[in-house]
């Protein structure tokens, strides 16, 4: 008998609450977007779900604007593997802003996998907020 297909559908995506990762609960969505602005905290990323591929392996990887360390030196793409754990799976990948914000402006592109192929992406564009429009839109 052959192997269903898995059915993958993108759920949210954009500005999410605080994720907790100790917590059973993803995070839930704020704002659908793609253009995020750079401030501290702000966590972004997508919620997928994925059905009918119970104990399949995804990789997961956040390829981030050229972020460095301490040293200067720039940091590789954040990523990791994990299994499907049953066959109705919601999965989160994302991130959040820390300090310095200057360098992390740019495109966030993540993108999940599942036997060598892309089944979910999103890129963010991080930008800085202009304080001018900031006030601007608040009649000031």
């Amino acid at each position: 008998m052959a192997k269903t297909k898995p059915i993958i559908k993108i759920e949210t995506y954009g500005i999410h609450t605080t994720w907790d990762a100790e917590s059973k609960h993803l995070p839930k969505v704020k704002t659908f977007t793609t253009d995020i602005p750079a401030e501290i905290d702000v966590e972004f990323g997508f919620i997928v779900n994925i059905k009918k591929a119970r104990g399949e392996k995804i990789r997961y990887c956040i390829y981030h604007p050229d972020i460095t360390d301490g040293s200067g030196d720039v940091l590789e793409p954040f990523d990791g593997e994990l299994y499907v754990r049953n066959n109705d799976w919601d999965f989160y990948l994302g991130d959040t802003i820390w300090a310095p914000i200057d360098n992390k402006l740019g495109d966030w592109r993540m993108t999940i996998e599942m036997k060598g192929k892309i089944i979910a992406e999103k890129t963010f564009n991080l930008y800085a907020r202009d304080e001018g429009q900031f006030w601007k839109k608040r009649g000031f």
